[in-house]
């Protein structure tokens, strides 16, 4: 355990968020430190912990610009791209495979 302040899961209170929690309210962290941690349970393993910061605190959502946005879609353009036919799939290739379904098929 560490030395932040522990929830139980569902039982953290109002004006903390975990960064998903945050991000669906087009809000991030902002360089803040952590807050509190929720622990979720589990029969045979570990609890899950999710890591909480303050909501009044978060800072708004970069805006993606020109330059982000071509950056990405270059990126899932590589990820679609097959490297065996150079055909885009239409879905990222699966990496236990490393190269589109046809192509896997036809070995």
């Amino acid at each position: 355990m560490s030395g932040l302040t522990c929830y139980r899961w569902r039982l953290a209170p109002d004006g903390l968020a975990t960064r998903r929690q945050l991000r669906a309210m087009g809000l991030r962290p902002g360089g803040q430190d952590v807050v509190a941690e929720v622990h979720r349970p589990r029969r045979r393993r570990g609890p899950l912990v999710a890591y909480l910061y303050r909501v009044d605190r978060a800072k708004p959502v970069r805006a993606m610009t020109p330059a982000r946005a071509a950056a990405l879609a270059a990126a899932m353009r590589a990820r679609r791209t097959c490297p065996n036919c150079l055909t885009d799939a239409g879905y990222c290739i699966p990496r236990s495979l490393g190269m589109c379904v046809p192509c896997h098929d036809s070995l």
